[in-house]
């Protein structure tokens, strides 16, 4: 079993910036697949960023130039920098962990208001 513990999410004007963290334990990270996944109201959960266990990234179209993904395996954490934020990133954002066997944990989220 592994948990995941987000921190980081807040209130933010358009155009500023945050960092996502994400603690994790019970397991180490190294070779999970790790990703953050966001959910506005009235919308499905969607990827937004993901980095494997041998750290190649993919990253949502909306959001790639502007967010970038990074873990951290000696620290068990996964950290999600945000840049040039929109009002549409708002939403909650939940790290996820996949291991090789198919099976997904997620925490429990981080609200990230973008507004003015």
């Amino acid at each position: 079993q592994v948990q995941l513990v987000e921190s980081g999410g807040g209130l933010v004007q358009p155009g500023g910036s945050l960092r996502l963290s994400c603690a994790a334990s019970g397991r180490t990270i190294s070779g999970y697949h790790m990703g953050w996944y966001r959910q506005a109201p009235g919308k499905q959960r969607e990827l937004v960023a993901r980095i494997t266990s041998a750290e190649y990234t993919n990253y949502a179209d909306s959001v790639k130039g502007r967010f970038s993904i990074s873990r951290d395996n000696a620290k068990n954490t996964v950290s999600l920098q945000m840049n040039s934020l929109k009002p549409e990133d708002t939403a909650v954002y939940y790290c996820n962990a996949l291991n090789t066997g198919g099976t997904n944990y997620w925490g429990k989220g981080t609200l990230v208001t973008v507004s003015s």
